[in-house]
């Protein structure tokens, strides 16, 4: 059953780079000092995602998402399908979440070798909720501006026409060529696909931290995460290493070169979350200033 979403769709156009960055939004991890961090640093206004750990599971993720809530959060739980067993493992996650007062979610195929249960990618589970009652106010799925290393573009572009319908916002992975985003998402919106899409980028993380969090992840996903971030790895043995506000400011050069819907920015944290926020108020400022002596 498809479920056709209302009020989402964006007639293409050329954001500023200061639009990008007031919606900008940061993706965390369920780790044991996560939730501390967070309020620690991080306000309110910001909204947050939570990923799912293959080692933790989902149930990990939707304690997080609990705890954020409560302090005010507005959060999106991210939801793999190859987690999933069932329908009812999916309509108990479903009723969880409402009654935390979930109002977003995010829909991913997953990183796990073999499914375990019904739900082999993200547009079967999207069915799944969908007949599990009324859906999300917002539900993100993922984008490719690069592709997908074990799926083909074609079957990559078909999946994404087949999931639009039921989602409200695509959420890309990690590409560090922002010419080949910006082309990827006009291509998108010449395409008719109409929602808003934010653009992932990773934040000021340092490798030392990476190997950290490597280490806590457990040997199979460890590997798929080394896997999963060598560009950035790579990054980081360069000279002056990665620096975020670069790769910004790139994208602030490419996107308004094109029609697109291109929204927002989203930050993949890795949980260095004192540096992330510290990061995000520089460059706002920066950007406010221009704009004011315009």
């Amino acid at each position: 059953m498809t479920v056709q979403r209302e009020g989402t769709e964006l007639r293409p156009g050329r954001p500023r780079p200061l639009d990008l960055v007031r919606g900008i939004g940061y993706e965390v991890m369920p780790f044991r000092n996560t939730a501390q961090d967070v309020v620690e640093h991080v306000p309110t206004t910001v909204p947050l995602s939570v990923t799912v750990t293959a080692a933790k599971g989902i149930d990990a993720t939707l304690d997080l998402t609990e705890s954020l809530l409560r302090h005010g959060y507005a959060v999106t739980p991210h939801l793999p399908a190859r987690q999933f067993v069932d329908g009812a493992h999916v309509a108990d996650v479903v009723t969880r979440l409402r009654e935390a007062g979930t109002r977003s979610v995010f829909v991913v195929g997953g990183d796990a070798p073999e499914p375990a249960g019904e739900f082999p990618d993200a547009y079967s589970l999207l069915r799944a909720m969908a007949a599990a009652g009324p859906p999300f106010e917002e539900v993100g799925i993922g984008g490719y501006p690069e592709g997908h290393a074990a799926i083909p573009p074609a079957d990559l572009s078909r999946a994404l026409r087949r999931k639009a319908p039921m989602a409200t916002r695509i959420l890309t992975q990690i590409c560090f060529d922002a010419g080949a985003t910006a082309s990827w998402a006009a291509g998108l919106a010449a395409s008719g696909v109409s929602l808003p899409v934010h653009v992932g980028i990773p934040g000021p993380v340092n490798r030392q931290k990476l190997v950290r969090i490597s280490a806590g992840l457990g040997l199979g996903q460890s590997a798929r995460f080394l896997q999963k971030q060598q560009s950035l790895w790579w990054r980081f043995l360069l000279p002056g290493g990665y620096d975020p506000t670069r790769l910004a400011r790139r994208l602030f050069a490419a996107v308004p070169k094109v029609e697109s819907n291109v929204h927002a920015l989203h930050v993949f944290t890795f949980n260095e979350l004192r540096g992330t926020e510290l990061w995000r108020r520089r460059l706002l400022d920066v950007l406010s200033a221009g704009e004011d002596h315009r």
